[in-house]
């Protein structure tokens, strides 16, 4: 089926990871630089959420733009192929229904999901990991604004 597709962009997209890519990597560093502890890809959980904090029941998911057709206007990267735009769409409407599926699942096991979309941490990584911490709170054992709080992302 796929016979007509050059070696080169074979190669391309048998490097695209499902988990430790670049934007999330980036969020993980910053929480964790803040005290942030969380856990990694939970196999229990619907999705298998790129964080995890158990004790808020909060999720992180840490989407591509393109893989998972990020809506808003503006993302240049969820750009769909002109070639086999067809099998593109379909593809990733899968994608798209996918994390539908698994954000209600969470939904209704009392998990609250946060979505990070690779654009946003491109464009302002400091601002991604401070909502987090906004919704999250405070690394355990820290008081927010306590002299001893090293690093708490905050919002300048």
């Amino acid at each position: 089926i796929f016979n007509d597709v050059p070696p080169s962009r074979r190669r391309n997209l048998a490097a695209v990871r499902a988990k430790d890519t670049q934007p999330e990597l980036v969020v993980r560093r910053l929480l964790h630089g803040a005290g942030y502890r969380y856990q990694l890809h939970r196999q229990d959980l619907p999705g298998r959420p790129d964080i995890v904090f158990p004790r808020q029941k909060v999720v992180v998911e840490v989407r591509g733009c393109f893989w998972h057709r990020h809506s808003d206007p503006g993302c240049k990267n969820a750009v769909l192929p002109r070639a086999r735009a067809e099998w593109w769409a379909a593809k990733l409407a899968k994608n798209v229904a996918r994390d539908v599926r698994n954000e209600a699942a969470l939904g209704e096991a009392g998990w609250r999901t946060i979505v990070v979309w690779e654009c946003e941490v491109r464009a302002d990584a400091i601002t991604v990991a401070a909502r987090i911490s906004s919704i999250v709170g405070p690394p355990s054992g820290l008081k927010m604004g306590s002299p001893e709080t090293p690093g708490v992302l905050r919002d300048s």
